[in-house]
């Protein structure tokens, strides 16, 4: 008893402080806090990340990773540690005020305030900086060398002229007076000599010769200063006029193109090749009209590039042609032309593929394209049709066609030349659009892909088949391996292509020397495919984790666990994880710490991501690759907290980790720790910590929940409460939804303008409880299958004695708002009903475009998310019933719609079909239509309408608030623009 007398004084306090916060409102989101572009130096010893509220100025945090130094930047961004990790080099952004003062203003591009460049030597505290910097580079695995790129000069401020004396001004004067009067003086001489000759003598002489006007040359945009500084000595070197640069991989060569000077007829457009070790500079081209596509080797010993130096600026028709250089070259030396021998007629080199050179060096890999047929000019536009001609054997639809349209005309064939080989070797054309080289380039095979037999049947389907091939890269042979495969790849050596087989569930090996095929996993009897899955198509394979050195074998993961597959077939598969994660509910995937690796190796310690599919937590471990899997249970596994194992941190030469975590208490920070101490997330240390001013508010807190739904099957939910929760009283409910969130438990909810859904820190921070059930489908139910999971969920809360059933809502954007349009039509349980970008039709929408992409959005009802499984023709009943418009009659929920005129997902016409049928039958709804907006808010000022909307909404029909005028009266459009409507009389 005395413990119970205890531990409730000692609750008082603590709920006193959580009463007396204050709750979110709208005007706090703009300086809410993240984290943002973390880097880790080579040594491990320095962290860098940006600290950005979500509007306004940001910070750029200088750390290092064993908490003694820390240094603030006010502004900084897009920064690089350099790699011998002694310098941090970055940009400063201009004041927010200053930008936004400029936007008003509405200055020219070149009057806008402009970006600074930085640079702090790690552990140091001085900065050092330069104004008006467009970009800068620095060596990928290079040291010493920074360029950077300064914006135009600003004019010079003219220079008040001289005030003459006395005297010079009166000189002035009678020089000015003496110089009319000779004028004059011609002038009467000219007339008096018409009076007796006539006027003939006043016009200008005729039919002698001209001296020809020369041709003005077209102007061009002049480049600007380019400084390249030795970051350890402080020297610089200047270049005028620079349009672009780059550095090799390693920093002994930087390459530079420069424009001519407008107005100087003898200055010509140019690239030089500067050794950065000794400072000798060399020309490579001049005098072209363009040049792109700079492609230096491994060694920084070679240069590709295209260029076209043929044509006036104007033609519509322009030819590339592909040039060599190496140092001791006179000049760059033309390599391949539309005219070369083993050149296709009709084709051209290609001024759009990224050229590249193979890691040996030995071949060169640039792009050919066809020569197409240029508009007519002759032709009027107004006298011309406008149309699209949709044809049915079209692989793709038009709409597709035209947003891809840029793609297309820059569509580029893979095409190799071998050493000094004045033959091509084509790789791809038109009958094999795509082809991957692999093994850094220097394998003797490569993979092709061809679609085109199954772009058709993607309207329907989107499985993105592929027919595969294996391509000799040395002569371009091709020999077909595989058809109608939705997935597959060559390993990093070349000797194996493999790809899962999505009806049997396997995957596949082929051996490149053998030319065999085999079923790899045939042994394997966990299923590798998504067992969850609940769509009316097959399932998807887990994935795979990467390849074994030497191509000795591919890992591919189960749900739970990884596996080891030998590609040959002689070794049965092992998995790597001894089936701990089936048998304890725990996923484990491989963390990659090094961006460029190609393969895994014996000894090799990998870190795994850990989640726990019970309790929703996440953690970190690891394994030496060869020996015993053994998962250490002395320190947790997982941790109630999400941890980003995909996007860990480490240093190339240290074994430090920088990792972010996040609760829902905690904005996600930075952690530091080693890899060995990987897994003891307790122990490691915060680097980060943002949004103090949460402290200040109620926040929230949330459960795991699990009940039965109306089928028996048990389901998972999310429940939000506020952190000044209070059992005795009643609160309101909002349901959002949208498939399966329960995995996201321990995820942190930013107060945040809304996009589309309610923001969960808001509403609870206002007295909401939020709940966010799963949804389980059934084909051909998708409907039904939301009631089976929403509202046996209100049911579940509704026995709570802290809900008020009588004030419970539900709210969701595309699928979710599907769902939520068609509950309202099936239950009376909900006081209101918010749906973004709801499907109301499933006749008109199967039928519709998806115009972001231009695709058909029939492969949704057949195969997709709507999971109906059959076409309108096949099964009408389907669409019918589960269509919220032909029960609009039913509808009793004041309903609140959004659905923006640009929407690129969803059709915004389902919800004028769904919003007239309502005013017809004479039912409370609202509709937001966002002008030129997308599917989900992107503009910012919209999303802090909407926020307040949904605020307004939801508090009049779950908390009795007064109707705001837009609610109450609307809004006329003669008033649009002046009157928003939120006043509340």
């Amino acid at each position: 008893m005395r413990n119970f007398v205890f531990c409730f004084l000692l609750s008082v306090p603590l709920l006193s402080i959580a009463q007396s916060k204050r709750p979110l409102d709208h005007s706090v989101y703009d300086r809410w806090q993240s984290v943002q572009s973390a880097q880790i130096s080579d040594d491990g010893k320095w962290v860098v990340y940006m600290v950005n509220p979500q509007e306004g100025d940001g910070d750029m945090v200088i750390q290092s990773t064993d908490g003694n130094y820390k240094k603030t930047v006010a502004r900084g961004y897009s920064s690089i540690i350099t790699n011998d990790s002694r310098f941090v080099i970055f940009k400063i952004r201009p004041l927010y005020k200053d930008t936004r003062d400029a936007r008003i203003k509405k200055k020219r591009p070149d009057e806008m305030p402009k970006d600074s460049l930085a640079i702090v030597e790690l552990g140091k505290d001085s900065v050092w900086k330069v104004a008006r910097v467009k970009t800068f580079k620095t060596p990928e695995k290079g040291n010493g060398w920074v360029a950077y790129h300064m914006d135009k000069a600003l004019p010079e401020p003219p220079k008040p002229a001289a005030k003459p004396d006395s005297l010079t001004q009166i000189n002035k004067m009678v020089s000015m007076a003496d110089s009319l009067m000779r004028v004059a003086d011609s002038i009467k001489n000219k007339a008096n000599e018409a009076k007796t000759k006539g006027l003939a003598v006043l016009q200008p002489a005729k039919g002698g010769p001209r001296p020809a006007a020369r041709p003005a040359a077209d102007p061009v945009e002049e480049g600007t200063e380019l400084i390249v500084r030795n970051t350890q000595t402080g020297e610089e070197k200047k270049f005028k006029l620079v349009n672009e640069y780059y550095f090799s991989e390693n920093g002994n060569t930087l390459i530079i193109e420069t424009s001519k000077k407008n107005g100087d007829t003898l200055s010509k457009a140019a690239i030089l090749w500067m050794n950065t070790a000794t400072g000798k500079v060399d020309t490579v081209l001049q005098g072209f009209n363009d040049a792109k596509n700079y492609a230096l080797d491994v060694a920084g010993s070679q240069l590709a590039f295209v260029a076209e130096r043929d044509s006036v600026s104007k033609a519509l028709r322009k030819f590339y042609k592909l040039w060599y250089f190496k140092p001791g070259m006179d000049s760059a030396r033309l390599r391949v032309d539309r005219s070369t021998a083993s050149v296709k007629t009709g084709m051209t080199v290609s001024p759009d593929y990224v050229n590249k050179f193979s890691k040996k060096g030995d071949r060169l890999f640039f792009g050919l394209a066809p020569i197409r047929q240029p508009k007519d000019t002759n032709l009027v536009e107004f006298e011309t049709a406008r149309l699209d001609i949709w044809h049915y054997n079209d692989p793709e639809l038009q709409p597709q066609q035209l947003l891809q349209v840029n793609n297309e005309l820059r569509r580029s064939y893979l095409t190799v030349l071998h050493g000094d080989a004045s033959a091509v070797t084509p790789l791809a054309n038109e009958t094999l659009e795509r082809v991957v080289t692999t093994d850094e380039d220097d394998a003797d095979v490569a993979i092709g892909y061809d679609s085109k037999p199954y772009r058709k049947q993607n309207q329907w389907e989107q499985h993105n088949y592929n027919d595969l091939y294996l391509v000799n890269v040395k002569n371009g042979e091709r020999k077909l391996i595989g058809k109608k495969i939705r997935s597959g790849g060559i390993s990093p050596k070349g000797k194996f292509v493999m790809w899962f087989d999505w009806k049997t569930h396997q995957y596949m090996s082929y051996e490149v020397a053998t030319g065999k095929t085999i079923v790899a996993t045939k042994d394997i009897k966990v299923p590798l495919f998504d067992e969850d899955d609940d769509h009316p198509d097959d399932p998807p394979p887990h994935g795979v984790m990467g390849w074994h050195e030497n191509d000795a074998a591919l890992y591919v993961y189960d749900k739970f666990d990884i596996w080891k597959i030998d590609p040959t077939g002689k070794e049965k598969p092992v998995s790597i994880t001894n089936g701990i994660g089936r048998k304890k509910q725990l996923t484990f995937r491989y963390s990659e710490l090094d961006r460029e690796e190609r393969f895994v190796k014996d000894g090799q310690t990998l870190l795994l991501g850990v989640f726990d599919n019970k309790e929703k937590g996440y953690g970190l471990t690891t394994h030496k690759l060869g020996s015993n899997f053994v998962l250490n249970e002395s320190i947790a596994v997982t941790n109630p907290a999400v941890i980003n194992s995909g996007n860990v941190l480490k240093g190339k030469n240290s074994d430090v980790l920088v990792y972010t975590a996040m609760t829902p208490q905690m904005s996600a920070s930075l952690f530091s720790t080693t890899l060995s101490a990987a897994q003891d997330h307790k122990a490691s240390k915060q680097l980060s910590s943002v949004n103090e001013q949460q402290k200040d508010y109620n926040w929230y807190t949330v459960e795991l929940h699990k009940w039965k739904m109306f089928d028996g099957k048990e389901s998972e939910g999310l429940l939000f409460k506020p952190e000044n929760f209070d059992p005795n009283k009643k609160y309101p409910v909002i349901f959002y939804f949208y498939e399966r969130n329960s995995d996201t438990r321990y995820a942190y909810r930013t107060p945040a303008p809304s996009a589309s859904t309610i923001n969960i820190a808001y509403f609870t921070s206002n007295g909401y409880l939020v709940f966010d059930p799963n949804i389980y489908y059934k084909d051909g139910e998708p409907g039904e299958s939301a009631y089976n999971s929403v509202v046996s969920a209100g049911k579940y809360l509704s026995k709570m004695k802290f809900v008020d059933s009588t004030k419970m809502a539900i709210q969701g954007q595309s699928w979710g708002g599907y769902q939520v349009a068609y509950l309202v039509t099936r239950t009376k349980m909900f006081a209101a009903a918010g749906a973004g970008a709801p499907v109301a039709n499933m006749f008109s929408a199967y039928g519709g475009i998806r115009w972001g992409a231009g695709i058909s959005r029939q492969f949704q009802y057949e195969r997709s998310q709507t999971r109906l499984g059959a076409t309108p023709w096949q099964r009408p009943d389907l669409y019918t019933k589960n269509s919220p418009l032909f029960k609009a009659d039913k509808v009793t929920t004041p309903l609140l719609l959004m659905h923006n005129d640009k929407d690129g997902a969803v059709p915004w016409y389902q919800s004028i079909e769904f919003f007239t049928a309502l005013r017809r039958l004479d039912k409370k709804a609202w509709f937001l239509q966002y002008n030129d907006e997308d599917h989900n808010l992107v503009e910012r000022r919209n999303r802090k309408d909407l926020s307040v909307r949904l605020s307004q909404f939801f508090d009049h029909y779950l908390k009795g608030a007064p109707m705001p005028k837009w609610m109450k009266e609307g809004v006329p459009a003669a008033e649009k623009g002046i009157d928003w409507g939120f006043k509340i009389e």
